[in-house]
């Protein structure tokens, strides 16, 4: 996971997943009938998961599915942090749980995901993993430099409104990729902690262009600039088929007092999805 090679293949497949093998299918079968029939289907990252991106019979539109991307740290691709004593926790900054003590530093960022059902209706009682860059555009557990921190990464579950809200730094744009969170919902913290869920949901947070830019402004964020001028909603590998209409957050503050970072989604709540690694599939 330290080698600078793998980290730069890994960076060049990062969160292809479904969204590649759906294009890759269409050019090969060809034609709009092929994508309306793929719109019928399943969106979940493995393909076998019961929620869709369609608002279907059940009401609202569900949250589009997306792959978790090589890092996600669920035991789908190396390691497990949900298992650990402590991930259950607000402010994600700190590593925790070990001998190391790092600290992510960066424009501070609260963000939050209000979970509902097809009909608008709250959940409560679930539980939200998220996880994302730091402002190096490095993952924990998995980038060099950073393979013995593990922040960035925690577990809430959701209140009475559906929230579940956490303490971050707002994350760099790295190569290739729109500014983003990842995060998986599940029924509870039991099924989130126990290392086996399963997953009800899988996809990300995308981050607005002119708030991007402030923050990128700052120190520490250099790289991310031009990293930011050469990537858009439409060209992002990730969030390119539907410019992230289900996935962008509403975002206010400022540099100086930090941001506030709201999605809401809705889900089916008996769905099921397996987890990250690349191609978004479970080894």
């Amino acid at each position: 996971m330290g080698d600078p090679d793998n980290a730069a293949f890994v960076r060049r497949v990062h969160d292809q997943g479904l969204r590649f093998d759906r294009r890759q299918l269409l050019a090969m079968l060809g034609g709009a009938g092929t994508l309306a029939a793929l719109g019928a289907c399943t969106d979940s990252p493995s393909g076998s998961g019961s929620g869709s991106s369609g608002a279907g019979s059940s009401g609202r539109a569900e949250v589009v599915s997306e792959t978790a991307g090589p890092y996600p740290a669920d035991g789908s691709n190396g390691p497990d942090v949900r298992t650990l004593d402590g991930i259950v926790r607000k402010d994600i900054r700190p590593t925790f749980g070990g001998a190391a003590s790092g600290v992510a530093d960066g424009v501070p960022l609260e963000f939050s995901l209000v979970v509902n059902d097809r009909s608008g209706r709250p959940i409560s009682g679930a539980a939200v993993y998220a996880w994302h860059c730091d402002r190096g555009g490095n993952y924990s557990l998995y980038s060099t430099g950073v393979t013995e921190q593990n922040y960035l990464r925690g577990i809430q579950p959701t209140d009475a409104t559906g929230t579940a809200t956490f303490t971050s730094i707002f994350p760099a744009c790295y190569s290739g990729r729109w500014p983003h969170i990842h995060f998986e919902v599940y029924a509870s913290v039991a099924h989130a902690t126990s290392g086996d869920g399963p997953i009800v949901k899988t996809s990300q947070i995308a981050l607005p262009e002119d708030v991007s830019d402030a923050v990128y402004a700052t120190t520490g964020y250099a790289q991310s600039v031009t990293n930011l001028k050469q990537v858009s909603l439409a060209t992002d590998n990730v969030f390119g088929d539907d410019k992230a209409v289900t996935e962008l957050a509403t975002v206010t503050g400022t540099v100086t007092d930090g941001y506030r970072a709201t999605l809401t989604i809705s889900i089916d709540p008996a769905g099921e999805e397996t987890g990250g690694g690349p191609g978004g599939k479970r080894p």
